[in-house]
């Protein structure tokens, strides 16, 4: 069995610290809050020598479709709004679903909760499928005996959720397909059109100009050193993206793009949008503020948001609201961090944080097209300007030719 080490707060306010075991991380947080401890964080230990398999094992592992899970959970909250039982809601969605993970997991949880297990520790057993959110918030579901409305809330969690991330890609798509388009342009005429023009200088007997010297000598390179450009375009991807993959690079990486000064505004706007709709389900579920802070900040999508609310949780951790160490971060914007206080003042923190989220889910739209109507503009002119400046290099030794033949 697993081992978890955990952080909690005993009933006086005092932090604690341990070791357990227990089948999955909310059986561990269970045990806690039964033990009158409420659980800050609980990680699971990996055994000596098995911890790089663990990984390597997980990030190969097949994930779940998120369209799959989103109609999956939608369907869920009919079922059981409509009074069927867990079990028998489970093998309805189960024999209903193509085969996948989704549905190997539907049927491993519906013969873990015939052993007596509750359904948020079932489907903790199953981390490719159901993240940390969605097991919280059905754990809380199933404490509140709103398992329905949990379920309806995770539903249009996941469909805001995936808009955002197909306005993201739907912003990202055209420039990458200008930019592919424009090197093979840019290719074609360096190996394929300037040696034409470069038999013809050869014939004229005379030294051509700089620029087209210039064009020439790249054009002689990638014919004859083809392979070294091939593998440059080929292997300096694969290089980033491994480089993006670490921890440092990953860091680097998101904290450039969240200050970037052309994308940088609409990954921020993306973030927040995120991270405000996760805290306004997680605290409208019934999770608590630690935890749901805890939750939303692995979920924030960046590293900037995320240790600005790592940094936040330690504050609310000594009793103070999450607006003030959020305001002194300067993060989060201060409509944001003013909105949070409001919340917190009337009690209605999960309201604000939601009308939070609307809003910049709202103005991602915004966004995107004036991201659009930026780049747009400069990759054409990226794209005409370099097919330009060749053929003003091969055309020079022409002009030049002629004003040659005209003084003589």
């Amino acid at each position: 069995m697993p081992r978890y080490a955990y952080q909690a707060k005993n009933s006086a306010g005092q932090l604690t610290q341990g070791e357990m075991d227990g089948g999955s991380e909310v059986e561990v947080r269970n045990r806690l809050q039964q033990m009158s401890l409420q659980p800050l964080k609980v990680v699971q230990k990996a055994a000596v020598g098995k911890k790089v398999e663990q990984k390597s094992s997980f990030f190969f592992a097949p994930k779940v479709n998120t369209k799959d899970l989103q109609i999956f959970t939608r369907q869920f909250a009919t079922l059981i709004n409509a009074g069927v039982p867990v079990v028998d809601a489970l093998i309805i969605l189960a024999d209903g679903l193509r085969p996948g993970v989704l549905k190997e997991a539907s049927y491993k949880i519906k013969n873990s909760i015939e052993t007596g297990k509750r359904l948020a520790d079932s489907m903790a057993m199953h981390p490719n499928v159901f993240d940390r959110l969605y097991c919280n918030m059905i754990q809380a579901g199933e404490e509140a005996g709103i398992l329905d409305a949990i379920l309806n809330r995770l539903a249009v969690y996941m469909e805001k959720s995936e808009k955002i991330k197909g306005q993201i890609k739907g912003a990202m798509v055209y420039p990458i397909i200008i930019i592919c388009v424009a090197l093979i342009v840019i290719s074609g005429i360096l190996v394929f059109i300037i040696p034409k023009f470069q038999e013809f200088f050869g014939s004229m007997g005379k030294e051509p100009p700089a620029l087209t010297q210039m064009v020439v000598t790249l054009s002689h390179s990638m014919i004859h050193n083809w392979y070294f450009y091939l593998g440059g375009m080929i292997g300096i991807p694969i290089l980033f993206i491994q480089y993006i993959q670490t921890p440092e690079g990953k860091d680097n990486w998101e904290t450039f793009l969240f200050h970037a000064p052309v994308i940088g505004d609409l990954i921020q706007k993306t973030s927040f949008a995120r991270v405000t709709r996760t805290l306004s389900t997680l605290i409208s579920s019934g999770v608590g503020l630690i935890e749901a802070i805890e939750i939303a900040s692995r979920t924030a999508g960046n590293i900037v948001i995320e240790k600005a609310l790592s940094r936040s949780k330690e504050a609310v951790m000594q009793g103070k609201p999450l607006a003030q160490p959020l305001s002194k971060d300067k993060t989060f914007p201060q409509m944001v961090v003013q909105m949070i206080s409001i919340g917190e003042q009337s009690g209605t923190l999960d309201v604000m944080l939601g009308k939070v989220a609307d809003f910049y889910e709202d103005d991602i739209d915004t966004a995107v097209k004036a991201l659009m109507s930026m780049i747009e503009p400069l990759l054409m002119v990226f794209l005409g300007g370099t097919i330009a400046v060749l053929m003003i290099a091969m055309y020079l030794p022409i002009f030049s030719m002629g004003d040659a033949i005209g003084g003589g």
